[in-house]
């Protein structure tokens, strides 16, 4: 690896602007970028719907910035932080793979610089402020049967889903229930603030519950916000760190894209368009997920207007896994990915992320496709050959980068009705029919006005399996329809979070987790890729 300074000053940063963690990773020092304007172009890497197999987004984002930073371009990627439920359970490592993933992985695919688990603390924190709010009865007096803050954990654990608290002392027994804490409110309004003021007017606002007499009750309102925010001091500075290759990376936040809104922080972003021309960043799940999320929520709170071009990382064998084997049947997930895109005003690029035993039948057959949609597309080699793989895709985004962004036009209407917006969203991008909503979600929208939470915007929980609210959906489903179970307000994030279909905030770990495979061995981590 490089000495993080050397990687540090490919971005013009000062080596008293960074705070060692270690000896490759280090917080970064907001005002590095303070004399700079924000005029680094933003790449988006989404990715058609997933399969158990994966696509590759992570990966083929660093290969991207690999050989672009190889071809001279002063690129930076910024990337989420994994989480422990998904790298103990379904999924692994988070941090990349093969010739491509970021330094030092095992660092940042476990406690990384104590983000998450400052997140962790700093909403229960809050959790325990509302119990002890409880027990005292102190002013406003809250109503037990109508809190509504849950707790959180860094790991997922089917069996906090639904618990009983405050039994066998001397508290007040509720029902309560865990989140995992890439779906806390906590990680989502520091991941759409801009700075700590900013955070602070978040948590300010966060909607605990409400009180004996119908009003509501704010973190604020029970004295949390100064000491969340003093868990938080560090976890609000990006984290510096480099890829395989040595090329600069921005880590910082980590919401799911399934059940929040799947986008790494806007202050890292921000600090990217500053320092780098070229800022590379993903969204979690398909476009339908975590680009729809970009486009709608942190694109409004980065004050990023447009992009110079979604990537679209795709791949045969999930091609085929969508058409059952048949990968002219898969086609059509792709085309309506690239629909999508197209419908934010934007530009697709398709990245096919090429395995060993991919024919050229296949990649031509895909490549031939989007030639004939007008799409560039390209396969790529950088999972094995690292940034020289990716030399055939930059070769497309190359000429792209010395046009004009494209401006952003949102599909969820911008002055909207929550109703309003997550049918636009349902029907427009998502290709369902409409949306049944649940007797408990159409009380609480009836609500919403009087609770001033009528307009703001959505993020929808749904299924990242399918385009659908039902996993089994596979390539572009029809004639289906939205099912909304339920509806959660966060005022702090600022927007209303749509439950639908069977999705939980707390997942399970499957029947064989990654965690069997995760060990220490001469005091070495194996396990985790």
């Amino acid at each position: 690896m490089r000495p993080l300074t050397e990687v540090a000053a490919d971005l013009g940063i000062p080596a008293d602007a960074l705070i060692p963690m270690g000896r490759h990773k280090a917080k970064l020092d907001m005002r590095a970028g303070d004399d700079r304007g924000q005029t680094g172009k933003v790449i988006l890497v989404s990715a058609i719907t997933p399969t158990p197999a994966g696509e590759g987004k992570t990966t083929t984002t660093i290969g991207l910035t690999q050989a672009l930073h190889q071809a001279g371009t002063k690129v930076v990627a910024c990337l989420r932080e994994p989480s422990l439920g998904p790298v103990f359970g379904i999924k692994g490592g988070g941090t990349g793979g093969g010739e491509c993933h970021l330094e030092p992985r095992v660092d940042v695919d476990l406690h990384f610089t104590g983000d998450l688990h400052a997140i962790t603390s700093a909403h229960n924190l809050l959790s325990a402020l509302i119990d002890n709010h409880l027990h005292f009865g102190n002013t406003p007096t809250l109503d037990a049967r109508k809190v509504r803050w849950k707790r959180v954990l860094d790991m997922s654990d089917r069996s906090l889903r639904s618990t009983l608290i405050g039994l066998g002392g001397d508290g007040v027994p509720r029902e309560d229930s865990f989140d995992i804490t890439a779906a806390s409110e906590v990680m989502a309004a520091l991941c759409l603030a801009r700075d700590p003021e900013d955070l602070r007017a978040r948590l300010s606002r966060l909607f605990i519950g409400f009180s004996t007499d119908k009003k509501q009750v704010t973190a604020e309102d029970v004295g949390a916000v100064g000491g969340m925010l003093a868990l938080l001091r560090d976890a609000l500075m990006p984290n510096l760190v480099q890829t395989t290759e040595g090329a600069p990376a921005i880590v910082h936040g980590g919401p799911f894209a399934n059940i929040a809104h799947g986008c790494n922080s806007v202050m890292a972003t921000r600090l990217g368009r500053q320092l780098a021309d070229v800022v590379l960043t993903e969204a979690g799940f398909g476009f339908d997920l975590g680009g729809e999320k970009f486009m709608h929520l942190k694109c409004p709170a980065a004050g990023i207007e447009g992009l110079a071009a979604v990537v679209m990382v795709a791949t045969v064998r999930a091609l085929k896994y969508h058409g059952k084997g048949d990968l002219s049947a898969g086609m059509p997930n792709l085309d309506a990915h690239l629909d999508n895109v197209e419908r934010f005003g934007q530009r697709a690029v398709v990245v096919l992320n090429r395995f060993g035993d991919d024919t050229d039948e296949d990649v031509q057959f895909i490549l031939d496709h989007c030639a004939a949609r007008g799409i560039p597309a390209a396969a790529s080699t950088h999972f094995t050959d690292g940034g020289a793989g990716a030399a055939d895709a930059v070769a497309l985004l190359l000429p792209i980068l010395n046009e004009p962004v494209r401006p952003l036009t949102p599909v969820s209407p911008v002055d909207g009705t929550v109703r309003e917006r997550v049918e636009a969203i349902a029907t427009e991008l998502y290709g369902a029919d409409g949306v049944d909503w649940s007797e408990l979600a159409l009380k609480k929208l009836r609500a919403f006005p009087r609770l001033g939470a009528d307009r703001l915007p959505v993020c929808m929980a749904k299924t990242q399996s399918s385009l659908s609210d039902n996993p089994k959906l596979r390539a572009r489903p029809t004639g289906f329809r939205i099912q909304v179970r339920d509806l959660e307000i966060s005022a702090g994030a600022g927007f209303v979070v749509v439950l639908t279909g069977a999705l939980t905030r707390m997942p399970g770990l499957p029947k064989r987790p990654r965690a069997w495979d995760v060990d220490l061995v001469n005091g070495e981590i194996t396990g985790l890729g």
